[in-house]
């Protein structure tokens, strides 16, 4: 169910059996962090991509809460910046697809 720009998802809507509808971005999450932490590069806008990381475990949080309220559009953008930060490091394909995917799952893209 969709209200204004927000989700609501009903438990175990989403998610895997046993784990909650926002497991999948809580591990993409840190899968990302991780692999952005090993990344020693100098990446100039490194703090806007761990602050939305930040926003985006948030959000995985909301999701695993009895509401399961998450902020769509909030998740989206949050994705966008840190894709604009990341995207074109090739070290960090993988960890940035399976954030993509997981954003998709509680997200998906509007019609």
């Amino acid at each position: 169910m969709v209200v204004g720009e927000s989700q609501v998802l009903e438990n175990g809507r989403g998610g895997t059996a046993g784990r909650g509808p926002g497991a999948h971005l809580a591990e993409a999450v840190r899968g990302l962090r991780r692999e952005l932490a090993a990344y020693r590069a100098v990446l100039p806008d490194r703090g806007v991509a761990e602050d939305q990381l930040d926003v985006l475990a948030h959000e995985a949080g909301n999701a695993e809460q009895a509401l399961g309220l998450v902020d769509s559009e909030r998740m989206r953008h949050s994705l966008l910046l840190v894709a604009a930060v990341i995207g074109s490091i090739s070290a960090l394909t993988a960890p940035l697809d399976a954030l993509r995917e997981a954003v998709e799952r509680l997200a998906p893209p509007r019609p």
